[in-house]
Parts: structure tokens; sequence; C-alpha cells
């Protein structure tokens, strides 16, 4: 038996941070925000078999680009051992992984949702589609790898979060976009986890502010703006990103910064797509991703 789910990454533009310390229900916490899912993710496929007499009732391999940690596989995975006897299976997990890892695109939620998906299929556990996004969405807060990630790539599209928490109690508004390309360039990973920790009062006052204005506009360039506008203000910026923000200014087109990553991304109609991509190709020592909008979050492939 084999299952195989898909999860777009997902960029975040500015967010606010909802991690109070006398909330224990994993789900309740996460972030508000904005940002985007890409067509570009992870696809993961699980194999099940009878148990051998080995110790280990698992298997983690990645394909594409590598993850450092597997530990938000394995709880992932341990909690779904908890809703039936599994004790006699084997799972073989394979993680494909077409985004780079660390870069603010959401790498560690689409491990997490993709697993969650298709574990789901291959065990015929049948959960609802919500409770199966908790799932992934408590793997994310347990792991420290992310707040928000989840809940956005699990409804996809360009979109706001107005309630933090998992799928099913945090809530976003999507905003339609219309022949939008995604280009970004990814220098250098940034540990989220250790950003969050060392910036979050400035984080969340100018985070909350920025969601309420971008509800008023539901604009993807107004969007790109407060993107940019936070990374500088959080101290996120290096020299090297903002020589790259700079020249596509000159240009006039915008730009936002992936939190958190060293990575400019800029949505922009398909025209201007060629003009983009010729500046960014002049940084050699970054990785070119040219996508769109995934619309669709993560789901079930039945091919």
């Amino acid at each position: 038996m084999e299952a195989v789910a898909f999860c777009p990454a997902h960029i975040t533009g500015f967010f606010k941070a909802h991690i109070e310390k006398n909330e224990t229900a994993l789900e309740n916490l996460g972030s508000t925000g904005a940002g985007f899912s890409i067509k570009h993710g992870v696809t993961t496929k699980v194999k099940i078999n009878t148990k051998n007499n080995d110790k280990e009732n698992f298997k983690i391999i990645t394909n594409g680009y590598q993850s450092d940690k597997i530990d938000i596989s394995e709880y992932v995975l341990n909690e779904f051992l908890k809703l039936g006897k599994f004790s006699n299976l084997f799972f073989d997990i394979e993680h494909e992984i077409k985004i780079p890892v660390g870069y603010g695109l959401g790498s560690s939620s689409a491990v997490a949702l993709s697993l969650a998906f298709a574990l789901d299929q291959v065990l015929k556990t049948k959960l609802d589609k919500i409770i199966i996004g908790q799932i992934a969405h408590n793997a994310e807060i347990k792991c420290k790898t992310g707040l928000g990630d989840v809940l956005a790539s699990y409804y996809g599209g360009f979109e706001i979060r107005d309630k933090p928490g998992a799928p099913g109690i945090g809530h976003v508004q999507k905003i339609t976009l219309n022949k939008i390309s995604i280009i970004m360039i990814c220098f250098s990973p940034i540990s989220t986890s250790k950003f969050i920790k060392e910036r979050l009062p400035q984080i969340n006052g100018l985070g909350g502010k920025m969601v309420n204005k971008l509800l008023e506009s539901k604009n993807y360039e107004h969007f790109q703006e407060m993107s940019l506008e936070f990374a500088k203000y959080v101290d996120v910026m290096t020299p090297r990103m903002q020589k790259v923000v700079n020249e596509l200014s000159k240009n006039n087109i915008k730009c936002g910064i992936a939190l958190f990553g060293e990575t400019i991304f800029s949505m922009i109609p398909k025209e201007k797509e060629n003009k983009v991509l010729e500046i960014l190709q002049k940084y050699s020592d970054g990785i070119i991703i040219k996508s769109e909008v995934d619309n669709n979050g993560a789901r079930v492939l039945h091919n």
C-alpha cells in the first residue's frame, strides 16, 4: 500500500506571533500575517509493509533539497500511530523537497502537511481534513519550525491570516490574483526559531498593524511594500539583499522579503518576468525560483 500527497511552499511577507506562554493547546498558537503559496513544494510518498524484526518501524529519506531535521516527520507519524493498531507496520517515507530548506519558504510545514495527508490516505484513518491540518500545525509549533505556514499552505493562495491557530481554529482571507508570476532569489538560510526568540517585541509591534492595513487594501503590490518595510524594521536585510532590492526598485519592480531567509520575492505581471530574471541572474550566488501561486493548498495526489 502507498499514498502520495503534496503541500505547496509558503512565503510569509510579515506577521505577528501568537505564542502565549500560558496556552497549552498547540492548535491555538500560531501567527497572523500575510503571504502566498507557490506551485513548488514538497511531495511525500508513504509505503507501508508488514514489519520485520527490526527495532525501527520507519525509514525517512529525502530527495532534492536536504532537511537537517526529521523530528517534524517523526512527530506527525507518532500522532497517526496513536489512532489505531499499527505496531505491525513498517513505514517507508520519502520526501521530495523542491524548495531550498531554511530560506523562508515553509519547507518544514510542507513536509509535515504532505506527510499527514499521505498517512491518512495510506492508513485509511479517514480523518476530517481539518484534523489532518491540526496534526501538522501542532508538529510545526512543537518542533519550533514555524508559526503560520501550515494554516496558510493548507488553504493555498495569496492569503491574509486574520486569526491565529491551526486549520479549523485559525482563519484566512484569500485574495484573488490573476496572471501573476512569482520570481524569487534565495541566498542563504536564517534560523526561524532563533529569530522569533530574539526579535519578538519588534515583530509583533509592526506585524499586527500591517495585517489590518492589508485587510483594507487587499492589494498584492501594497503587500510587497509592507513586506519590505517589515524586513527593514526587524533588521533582517543584508547588504546583498539591499543591493538586489535597489536594482529591482530602479526598474520599477516591487518586491518583498521571505521570512525568515535571505530570500527576495517579486510578485509581478507575466509580461515583466524576463526583466526580473535578467536582473536576478546577475547574482550567481543565489538560487532562482520561478513559479506561480498555488490556489489549491495541500492535497492527496491520486496519480
